[in-house]
């Protein structure tokens, strides 16, 4: 039996992986992807199954209610991977009006309108809604500190961006709690992969590098993230909206982690052996900048809970950055 699935933000960096996967591994399901194409939205990232008359894509924005409802009239998805969202940090701080209607309001429209297609469909109980949030939502940890977030640790958001997906994660909670909404949410640690929208870390870095451009790093460059490797999120992402426990919350972490400027010395060797320029000629243009204003020093994620429900575990190990290098130099 067919399944029809609702992805919204499925042109951009992770919802575009998660789209190519699935419709790799259920051949039976049909996916809308629904996308409103902001500037990090790119038709190309899904340009593989653009064909295939499984998919369908539909412009439109996650805020507008009627065209939302519009869909659901027209498709009567059952189950929602809600990944639209303004997500860059340094966007937030210039500009943080466009954060707060895409990630609170855009969340709440979704939420709502899959509500009430769902009970006219008379099929709450094996629809999901899947929230994917961000580790982002529990504030930072002391770099000097062994600790990692649990489910169970306190939302501290630091940035306006953080805010709207505490927001948007609270929301989805409450309509749970609520509605009885079969919602589900995923938090994950960094990600990194193709197709990412060059304004986030290694993409950038690997462009700047290329050019000849300075390498700006914030600060010390001592931050410290938790990488996860982009394919292994949307495994996690798949595990959770076919095994998870409705009402669950459940980390997605990378077990992988590096300083902003460990990372970027271990991009540009990497890069210095696939180009076979000197590598000093790309770490000469490390560039230390001011910090960004309340930026969280350390970021780290216990997915024991994850990997107990569903099998899932990531990669240990940076080894899918290579791969990454090839698809921004080629």
């Amino acid at each position: 039996m067919s399944e029809t699935i609702l992805v919204t933000g499925g042109c951009g960096f992770i919802g575009s992986c998660f789209i190519l996967q699935q419709m790799q591994q259920h051949p039976d399901i049909h996916l809308i992807n629904l996308d409103v194409l902001t500037y990090a939205g790119n038709p190309d990232n899904v340009k593989e199954v653009a064909g295939d008359p499984r998919y369908t894509f539909v412009q439109a924005d996650v805020a507008d209610r009627p065209a939302v409802e519009a869909v659901f009239a027209q498709h009567h998805p059952t189950l929602v991977v809600h990944f639209a969202a303004e997500s860059h940090v340094d966007r937030s701080i210039d500009g943080p009006d466009v954060f707060v209607r895409t990630n609170v309001l855009g969340t709440q429209v979704m939420l709502d309108v899959a509500r009430r297609q769902w009970k006219e469909d008379a099929c709450m109980d094996t629809a999901r809604f899947l929230y994917i949030s961000t580790d982002e939502v529990y504030g930072d940890l002391p770099i000097e500190s062994t600790e990692k977030f649990t489910e169970s640790s306190p939302i501290k958001p630091s940035s306006p961006y953080s805010v709207a997906k505490a927001a948007g994660d609270l929301m989805t909670q409450a309509y749970h709690r609520t509605y009885g909404m079969p919602t589900l949410i995923t938090r994950s640690s960094n990600n990194y992969g193709p197709r990412q929208y060059p304004e986030k870390l290694i993409p950038l870095t690997i462009k700047k590098a290329l050019a000849g451009e300075r390498i700006p790093v914030y600060g010390d460059g001592l931050n410290v993230r938790d990488w996860l490797y982009v394919e292994d999120n949307c495994h996690a992402i798949d595990a959770v909206l076919r095994k998870g426990a409705p009402g669950t919350i459940y980390n997605v972490g990378g077990g992988n982690e590096l300083s902003n400027i460990d990372l970027i010395h271990l991009l540009l060797h990497a890069l210095a052996q696939q180009t076979g320029e000197p590598e000093e000629d790309y770490t000469k243009l490390i560039t230390f900048v001011p910090d960004r204003p309340g930026h969280d020093r350390r970021y780290a994620l216990d997915s024991t809970a994850l990997s107990h429900a569903t099998g899932w575990s990531a990669i240990r190990s940076m080894s899918p950055l290579m791969n990454t290098l090839d698809w921004y130099i080629l």
